[in-house]
């Protein structure tokens, strides 16, 4: 018998019933992704009835005349010509447990960007795998970009059950080898696997009598209960987005600093220091939406008043109470994945922005790229479109972060093209050299 735990609704907090869960969904093409986020917003009651008669009338002229709620995703002109996703496709929906963002990325490894765009701020990646072929290149390539990426979930969905005869073995072969795949990479995350058909319904929103040997939640109710809250709070980081100094009248003694809370819960009275200069001070006052408040949680966009006159600009951070104070320095070695044409070689310059600090970077080491079906690393000196790999930088501004897998927000940065300000490359910080 497959098991899997699932509580209550009257267990689930009131803060957890509030928090928006982030999903991306992955895996090879024709594995039904688009189906099934189709699937999750049909049986959710979330589809307005001109864009399901819309839905049908593309289904007559692109499909066999069913109803193809892929279409519900597949937007572009190309994707429903060729049955394929090539955009990050996102979709909202909402149950009364919870609400929901779905990034639906494209199965196509040249397409790897964009899966790393969706799943860059996503909770839980739902990975599907089809039962007929089992675990491929690409099962394997979506599950290690996800941790590289540090999502607190990923969820294998082995869909098309229907194709095998609702088979229990070839869902319990699937969900064994990803277990293994996923635990023996650096940066493991928790894995849950759900059989399902998604072109069906069964066990996407309601338990299927198809496969009564899964006693588990169906996909929906998996979501709606899942705790994908990050655990990792080390301590108020509030990158400093402006210098709020009014010029003349009744307030040209405020100084105040706007910014977003991230890594922990802020107050008045709590000790802060500015880095990289590292000077402190003490909050004084905290306003939210014009109204002063005592407290600020993560994700709260705030104005905040120091006790103290110290100098702070834009691109600085305020750093809360914290057992470790983030790094300071103008080395970095990244993890990154490049996004555009021309190859990232040792020696180019590129813009970059951390938090709300932009400054020159140089590119002064390609150490190795990533084998992203395998997770094995190999020596390389440039990086090619969609590789992924690790890279040293040397920078003209000092950027204040945390790595990565302790604090995303504060650990990842981006690389912009000084010509044409496309963003050439998505990084995650592994290390400042101090």
């Amino acid at each position: 018998m497959t098991t899997a735990t699932a509580t209550t609704a009257g267990s689930v907090t009131e803060a957890h019933a509030r928090h928006t869960l982030r999903i991306a969904t992955a895996g090879s093409v024709d594995d039904g992704k688009s189906t099934l986020i189709g699937r999750l917003l049909h049986d959710t009651k979330t589809v307005f009835e001109d864009q399901l008669r819309a839905v049908v009338k593309a289904s007559s002229r692109y499909g066999d005349g069913s109803t193809n709620l892929a279409l519900l995703t597949d937007g572009l002109r190309a994707e429903r010509e060729q049955g394929i996703t090539i955009d990050v496709a996102h979709r909202y929906f909402a149950t009364p447990r919870r609400s929901f963002i779905v990034a639906d990325t494209p199965g196509h490894a040249q397409y790897t960007r964009n899966m790393v765009t969706g799943a860059s701020t996503s909770d839980v990646a739902i990975v599907l795998v089809d039962a007929r072929h089992g675990v491929v290149d690409q099962t394997r390539r979506h599950a290690l970009i996800a941790s590289l990426l540090g999502v607190q979930q990923i969820v294998v969905a082995v869909n098309k059950m229907d194709l095998v005869d609702w088979d229990e073995g070839a869902f319990l072969r699937i969900a064994k080898e990803v277990h293994e795949f996923v635990d023996a990479l650096p940066h493991p995350a928790p894995v849950h696997a759900i059989p399902m058909s998604a072109l069906l319904g069964d066990h996407v929103v309601d338990r299927s009598a198809n496969m009564p040997w899964f006693d588990g939640a169906p996909l929906l109710e998996y979501l709606e209960e899942v705790d994908a809250t990050d655990p990792h709070r080390p301590g108020v980081r509030l990158h400093v987005q402006r210098v709020i100094r009014p010029q003349g009248g009744e307030h040209a003694d405020f100084r105040g600093y706007a910014g977003v809370v991230h890594g922990g819960d802020l107050r008045t009275g709590d000790p802060i220091t500015v880095l990289p200069s590292g000077r402190g001070s003490s909050v004084a006052a905290i306003t939210r939406w014009g109204a002063p408040v005592t407290v600020a949680e993560p994700g709260h966009a705030v104005v905040v008043e120091l006790t103290d006159d110290v100098d702070v600009a834009r691109g600085d951070v305020l750093v809360g109470p914290s057992d470790t104070l983030p790094a300071v320095g103008h080395d970095l070695v990244v993890d990154l994945c490049w996004m555009v044409d021309q190859p990232l070689a040792e020696g180019t310059r590129w813009w970059f922005k951390h938090g709300t600090r932009t400054g020159h970077a140089i590119v002064t080491q390609v150490e190795h790229r990533f084998d992203l079906t395998t997770a094995a690393v190999a020596a390389a000196n440039e990086l090619a479109l969609n590789d992924i790999g690790r890279v040293h930088l040397a920078v003209t501004e000092p950027v204040v972060a945390d790595r990565y897998h302790v604090h995303a927000p504060d650990g990842r940065l981006i690389l912009i093209d000084p010509a044409t300000n496309t963003t050439a490359a998505a990084a995650m910080v592994h290390e400042v050299v101090s």
